[in-house]
């Protein structure tokens, strides 16, 4: 299979989509690996390093007119909806429930679209797990640097000093995002609580961190109580393929303290506070009734080096199963893999996606018939 490698355009974006020893695996299994020219300089991995595994060094039209498949980290924006084609397996993050502009143009494309978010192992999403991790750890960090006073923070340190109470963290969801929010909120000496509503993740929490957080029921008076006395809100709110529910109200967010901080990871699928919209890197705050939202749509996009190399590990296995198997067979055998599959020949094959936006939604096998496994 030819293999097409972009370079990110989005602002702000750093990462590549398959690192040179993730192409090296590729071309040893026979495919040939296509990589767009400084694709991976952001992350650390200059031309040569993609050259010096065998793969093929080409121009921006060459990688998308030319592959079968086409990696990306981040979903297509509107300057690259015209090199959407008929024929074309898009595998990348796509986050189309909070994008319907973006969900229309792949429609019309008659693209296939293959999104890492969605493929789904019973209930752990494998291929976003490494990017909220990611993100997660960034949340805390993000949050205790804008609470500083020169920033328009309240000019507190989390973690206090001996004499000296530490800041309160509350984290809105207790699963990849907030369990790895709170190792780093707990790292820096916060007092931190986790908001959720399954009793069985509450279980598992309560067990990894040894009584050293707080854990509460997720409810709308808690959210609210918690979020009033609270110096730092995350929120790790997260409903596969669909949009994230708006948890945190504006009445909320009106009641925190002047100069407190939100952070919300779930940006790119339309934010959990009423009050969000999406930041970049180079603009990444901005102000609501005295509080500091950070609301940057790609977050690990801010550590490549970290993020690439994760990302690589997580879906270089999906893609090995594609290009070997081509689409259909490796779908037929991967239940997970299916899941992924959001749109494919004009139809909209994710049920999530298509309540999002009021559109009609087409099983995949209805579409693709499938063997059996």
């Amino acid at each position: 299979m030819k293999i097409g490698v972009a370079k990110e355009i989005k602002p702000d974006e750093y990462r590549v989509a398959l690192t040179p020893a993730g192409a090296l695996e590729l071309i040893n299994h026979g495919h040939e690996v296509s990589v767009e020219s400084g694709a991976g300089a952001g992350s650390a991995f200059p031309d040569e390093a993609y050259a010096r595994v065998g793969a093929r060094l080409t121009s921006v039209e060459d990688v998308w007119e030319s592959s079968d498949m086409l990696l990306k980290v981040k979903e297509p924006i509107a300057s690259e909806y015209s090199r959407l084609r008929e024929g074309l397996i898009l595998f990348t993050y796509l986050h189309i429930a909070a994008d319907e502009p973006l969900t229309r143009a792949l429609l019309d494309s008659g693209i296939t679209g293959v999104a890492y978010e969605t493929v789904e192992v019973g209930r752990s999403l494998p291929l976003l797990a490494p990017m909220s991790e990611v993100a997660g750890r960034l949340a805390s960090q993000a949050g205790a640097y804008f609470l500083e006073k020169p920033l328009g923070g309240r000019g507190l340190l989390l973690g206090g000093v001996p004499g000296v109470a530490p800041g309160k963290v509350v984290i809105v969801g207790g699963g990849v995002v907030g369990y790895n929010a709170a190792v780093i909120a707990l790292g820096l000496g916060a007092q931190v609580t986790i908001l959720e509503r399954s009793i069985d993740r509450m279980r598992y929490l309560e067990e990894i961190f040894s009584g050293r957080l707080t854990l509460l029921m997720s409810s709308s008076l808690q959210v609210a109580t918690s979020v009033e006395e609270a110096d730092l809100v995350i929120g790790a709110v997260l409903i596969p393929g669909a949009v994230a529910p708006k948890l945190v109200t504006r009445e909320m967010i009106a009641s925190m303290q002047e100069g407190a901080v939100v952070v919300d990871v779930a940006i790119d699928q339309g934010g959990c506070f009423e009050t969000s919209h999406a930041t970049t890197h180079a603009d990444p705050v901005y102000v609501v009734d005295g509080v500091t939202h950070y609301c940057v749509a790609n977050m690990p996009g801010a550590v490549p080096v970290t993020s690439t190399r994760a990302l690589t590990n997580a879906t270089l296995p999906y893609v090995e199963s594609i290009a070997n198997r081509g689409l259909k067979e490796a779908v037929s055998s991967d239940a997970a893999l299916a899941k992924g599959v959001n749109v494919i020949d004009g139809k909209l094959t994710y049920e999530a996606v298509a309540e999002a936006h009021g559109l009609d939604y087409t099983p995949l096998e209805d579409v693709l018939p499938l063997s059996a496994a």
